[in-house]
């Protein structure tokens, strides 16, 4: 038996991708007013394909089936997002949206971590035997 089953690994990749998010998102509001600055966002279906590829194992009965996994596992992505413009210098920057981002992250990550500080104690009760 794994010590650290998939669900630790999942829950490392959540917490590496808010933390992705975090980073661009404060980069987004440290650029607001940087003239032809383009907004970027974290490519959610790359991490999500990413996750999905770590963690579901397939079992092939004929070699013409399809694997679950696929060539070039990829993490996050960040990606400029295209065809915006808010400002008259070309910035691609919307502060409340990109703070309304940043709240909603930081309950992702609360919620995150708070499932594997609960994971941590769940193995902390089994070492102490239950009591």
């Amino acid at each position: 038996m794994e010590l650290f089953s998939s669900t630790f690994r999942s829950l490392e990749n959540a917490l590496d991708y808010s933390n992705t998010k975090q980073k661009v998102i404060s980069q987004n509001i440290a650029n607001s007013d940087t003239p032809n600055y383009k907004a970027k966002e974290v490519d959610q279906t790359r991490s999500f394909k990413a996750e999905l590829d770590t963690s579901l194992e397939s079992y092939r009965t004929d070699a013409r089936h399809f694997a679950f996994t696929s060539e070039g596992n990829q993490a996050s992505a960040i990606v400029a997002k295209k065809n915006v413009q808010y400002n008259n210098n070309g910035n691609s920057v919307d502060v409340d949206k990109e703070m309304t981002d940043l709240a909603a992250n930081q309950i992702y990550y609360n919620a995150v971590s708070d499932r594997l500080s609960g994971k941590f104690r769940s193995l902390e009760n089994v070492i102490k035997g239950g009591k």
